[in-house]
Formats: C-alpha cells, sequence, structure tokens
C-alpha cells in the first residue's frame, strides 16, 4: 500500500498538468515556476462528491464553496463568535424570537451577470429544503419543511425577506447556521433554466457553477483538479488572483517537493517529518490556526459485538493517543477525546484515556469474548489517517481483536459509511457553522430506522440514546449562554463513557507557503480557508 501512492500521485499529477494546459491556463512544465496571476495548490481532495451547495458536504467540497458562493451572513475570521454582513445589508429578530428578517445589499450581481435579488436567496433556501439532501437537516431543524418551507421562508420586497422559526432558538445558533454552505445563494434563473423534470437543476449543478462569490468554478474532474477563476462581478473587494488551481496530491512528500521546486505556492496536507523538513527553508513559511475539526473512530451498533458496552470501552483503551500525539499528529494537531472542538461553547478538554491492554482484555472477557473478534474498518488512504488506523490494528491486536483495514479513497468510504455498511471508520468531522450544535450530530439520532430523513452521524453508527438527543435539544432553545454551555459539558461527559465514537485529536491546519505568497489565513471552518483574499509578490 505505501509503495503503490507515490506512483499514483505522480500520475495524478501528469494528468492535472495536461488538464491545466487544456483548460487554456498556459501552465508550465512542471519544472517551472508558478504564474504570478495564479495560485496553485497541492491538495488532496478525494473526498469531493458535489458542487451543488445544497448537497455538498464534504471538507474539501465546503472549502470550495467558501470561495465561490455567498451567503446571508458569513464568519468573523478574526472573532468567530462574531458575524459579518455577506449579501445581507441588515437583519432584525422580531420581539417573539422566531421572525428573522433581512435586508440585502443593493445591485448586487451573480458572475453570470444576472441580478441578485431576494428572489434568489428564497430560492437557493427552499430548493435546498425541497432537495433534502444531506446537509438539508441544518435548514429543516427549525420547522422548514417541504411542505411547509414556501410559507416559512418569504420574500417581502425586491430586496427583502422573512424566515420564521417554529421556536425561539438562540438567535446566534439559527444566524450560524446561515453561514453554512446549504445556505449558499445561487443563480436562480441560470438554475432553472437547466432544469430536468423538476430536478431543481440538480443535474446541471453536481458539476456547475451558479454562484456569486469572489471566485468562480471553471472546472472540477474528480481526484485530479479543480480550477478556479476570478468574478469580476462580485460585490466585494476582488480577488488578487486572476486564477486559483487546486492539484490533487495525496502523498505528503510528493506535495513538499512540487513546493520547495516552485510548482505549486501551497502544499496543504503535510506530515509531520515534511513540515520538519522544511524548517530551515528560507523559502518556506508555515502558516497554521486551530480548526473546528475532530477525528474519530466509529463502531457501527449493527455490528452486535461492537453493540457491546464493554467492547466499546476495552477499544478507546486499545488507541496510543499518546504515541499518536507525539508522532502522527505532531504540529498538526492535539489528542482531543471530546466531540466538541476547543473553541466551541461547551468544549471540554477533559482526556480519561490512555492505552491500557490489561484493561481492555479484562473488559472483552466480561463482554464475553475472552479470544478477541475480527471486525473491519474503513479508512480513507490519506495521512494522518492511514498511520492512525495501522498503529490501531497493532494495539487493538495485543487485546485478540483482529482489525482487517479497507482502503478507499474520500468518495469510497464516505459513501459506504453514510449509508452505514460499515463496522468501524476512521474520518474527520468539520464544523458546518461556528455553533456547537454542529457537533452534536455526534448525539443526535431522532429516528434510528434506515429509511429516518435525519442521518446524522450518531444514526451513521445506529446508536440511539434518547436522553443525549433531549439535552441536544434543549440547548439550542436555552438562550442563557452559561447554562447552554453546562448542557454541552454534561453532553460530553456522558458521551466519552458509553458512546461508539473513539475521538482522537483535534486538527491544527497548516499551509506551507512559498515566501512570495501573502494573505494566507485559515479560518476554523473549511469554508472559512479563504483562496480570495491571497496574493503573490
Amino acid at each position: 500500500m505505501h509503495f503503490s501512492t507515490p506512483l499514483l500521485s505522480r500520475r495524478s499529477l501528469v494528468a492535472v498538468a495536461a488538464s491545466a494546459l487544456m483548460l487554456g491556463y498556459g501552465m508550465a512544465p512542471a519544472i517551472a515556476a508558478t504564474p504570478k496571476d495564479t495560485l496553485v495548490l497541492a491538495f488532496a481532495f478525494d473526498d469531493i462528491i458535489t458542487m451543488d451547495p445544497a448537497e455538498a458536504f464534504e471538507i474539501s467540497a465546503g472549502e470550495i464553496m467558501g470561495n465561490t458562493y455567498d451567503r446571508l451572513v458569513r464568519l468573523d475570521l478574526s472573532d468567530p463568535s462574531k458575524l459579518l454582513s455577506d449579501l445581507a445589508k441588515s437583519w432584525a429578530i422580531s420581539a417573539d424570537g422566531k421572525t428573522y428578517s433581512f435586508e440585502l445589499k443593493p445591485g448586487l450581481k451573480f458572475a453570470s451577470g444576472n441580478p441578485l435579488t431576494a428572489e434568489d436567496v428564497v430560492f437557493s433556501l427552499q430548493r435546498a429544503v425541497l432537495l433534502d439532501k444531506s446537509p438539508a437537516f441544518i435548514l429543516t431543524q427549525f420547522g422548514f419543511t417541504k411542505d411547509a418551507v414556501k410559507d416559512k421562508i418569504k420574500q417581502t420586497g425586491p430586496l427583502t425577506l422573512t424566515l420564521e422559526t417554529d421556536k425561539a432558538y438562540a438567535p446566534s445558533f439559527v444566524l450560524n447556521c446561515l453561514t453554512a454552505n446549504v445556505a449558499a445563494v445561487v443563480d436562480k434563473k441560470l438554475v432553472m433554466s437547466k432544469e430536468v423534470a423538476g430536478d431543481l437543476g440538480y443535474a446541471w449543478m453536481k458539476t456547475n457553477y451558479a454562484g456569486s462569490g469572489p471566485l468562480k468554478l471553471r472546472e472540477w474532474r474528480a481526484n485530479e483538479v479543480v480550477a478556479l477563476e476570478r468574478n469580476d462581478n462580485y460585490h466585494g473587494t476582488k480577488s488578487p488572483m486572476a486564477r486559483v488551481l487546486y492539484r490533487h496530491v495525496k502523498e505528503s512528500s510528493t506535495q513538499r517537493l512540487l513546493l520547495e521546486k516552485g510548482d505549486v505556492d501551497i502544499a496543504r496536507n503535510l506530515a509531520p517529518q515534511d513540515m520538519a523538513a522544511l524548517a530551515d527553508n528560507k523559502d518556506i513559511k508555515l502558516v497554521s490556526a486551530p480548526k473546528g475539526t475532530v477525528y474519530y473512530i466509529s463502531m457501527n451498533q449493527k455490528n452486535p459485538n461492537l453493540a457491546k458496552p464493554e467492547v466499546r470501552e476495552a477499544l478507546k483503551w486499545l488507541v496510543d493517543y499518546a504515541a499518536i500525539g507525539d508522532t502522527l499528529i505532531k504540529n498538526i494537531g492535539i489528542v482531543d477525546q471530546n466531540f466538541m472542538a476547543v473553541g466551541l461553547l461547551g468544549a471540554s478538554t477533559v482526556n480519561p484515556y490512555k492505552l491500557d491492554v490489561e484493561k481492555a482484555k479484562a473488559l472483552l472477557v466480561k463482554a464475553g469474548l475472552p479470544n478477541g473478534f475480527k471486525v473491519t474498518i474503513d479508512m480513507r488512504t490519506i495521512q494522518p489517517v492511514q498511520g492512525i488506523t495501522e498503529a490501531f490494528q497493532q494495539t487493538a491486536k495485543r487485546a485478540g481483536i483482529d482489525i482487517e483495514i479497507i482502503p478507499g479513497d474520500g468518495k469510497q468510504t464516505l459513501t459506504k459509511y453514510r449509508a452505514r455498511t460499515h463496522d468501524m471508520f476512521i474520518g474527520q468531522w468539520g464544523a458546518d457553522y461556528w455553533d456547537p450544535n454542529t457537533n452534536a450530530t455526534f448525539v443526535q439520532n431522532p429516528d434510528n430506522s434506515d429509511d429516518a430523513k435525519s442521518k446524522p452521524l450518531a444514526w451513521r453508527n445506529a446508536w440511539s440514546v434518547p436522553e443525549l438527543n433531549k439535552m441536544a435539544d434543549a440547548a439550542v432553545l436555552e438562550r442563557d449562554t452559561g447554562k447552554r454551555k453546562k448542557i454541552y459539558e454534561d453532553m460530553q461527559a456522558e458521551f466519552r463513557k458509553t458512546s461508539p465514537f473513539i475521538m482522537l485529536f483535534q486538527q491544527t491546519e497548516v499551509a506551507a507557503v512559498r515566501s512570495n505568497v501573502d494573505g494566507v489565513k485559515i479560518g476554523p471552518t473549511s469554508d472559512t480557508d479563504y483562496m480570495f483574499t491571497i496574493s503573490k509578490r
């Protein structure tokens, strides 16, 4: 497995270079420096499934959405607890806390040249609810059902609209949800011109673009290239770069080599050893920031062995957290055994577990499995995920648990996971919006049936705990910040003990950047990693 990956990466790079030339970007051969007006990134984005903001729900796709689509409001990167206007000029909340009124900025345009009005915003939010894809729950949790959404989200004037929620939620929760990619605004006229058989343009939007953001999507080739261009119709400060080109490179050492040679401007997925190798390179600088992304291993409760509480606990004692922290995630993460990323309200820093094989063995005896058992784990072939999985396989073996690793790319492993046909899965969850409820997906599962409408992470692992679900529901209605914080802390204490999730670490995202590149900032969510603010000297 280790030997084939670099070869695949090199083949991919050849394809990407060819793609860039065919796109007319005039990219020089791989040994030349990147053009002054083009930002080139080495980035592993094999998890992208779609370019439709109503469906995109992957880490890499989130970044593309954040750079190419506008929404009513955005996070303030200098203080994620605050919001900035994006398309909205102003907003107000009714006295009963249920109606949100927005006024748009005048003179807005889409990249297509079509005017952007309240009709487009209303259409976009309604469309996301009606399509009901994976991220739709971010909106439907406010009572925006397919039947009611046209009555609850309404245009009140050319540049005004209202949203009426079913309950008086914490206002920060509602507004933060509107920063999510699913609330991105699409060009109604363009999208509906591509509609087929009443699909609201769904088939066309899989690979096309209908936004108004600072960059626009020119092309996406799965596992090869994502090409973005400056949107000259953008209402804000225009991107200094004429184009941004993402090259799909999974291998860290290959990313480092490309960066050192000047073939890419930024490397996004470097392993600790490759970052260490760049320490004395004056042509390269490292930019880092804590990310609202947590890595975890999950256990499907449909597997009878994994459904035993003692087995769940035993596996938590079979991870060498200290070794992982000192090696595989050094400088790119911190060990964190909680579902709430540090920085979000109610986050905990309590980490009770460590590698203890004897304790795990005793728990397996208690579970009636003194000789262990066999189980599979689905793994995306990217670091540090691969290294962590292999380390876990070795330590679990010491207690008699034989773990078979099933490798795949991001799209393959996610698709299987979302169908809950896995045994175990190792993955990451990134905050969709800067509110603690975004991570309540680890405990919320109101309907555990296979055909449930809502399919959060707890559902994917067939884990249903009504009491934790009630606490999560209560937390979003609690307007007292102190009381709300306490609810999340209590939820995490119970979660650590009984959940089918082995929480591993919180990501510190690091970008290795050529010294002539300025303005690189890493946001707390995937959609706040902005490429449109970057310039080159």
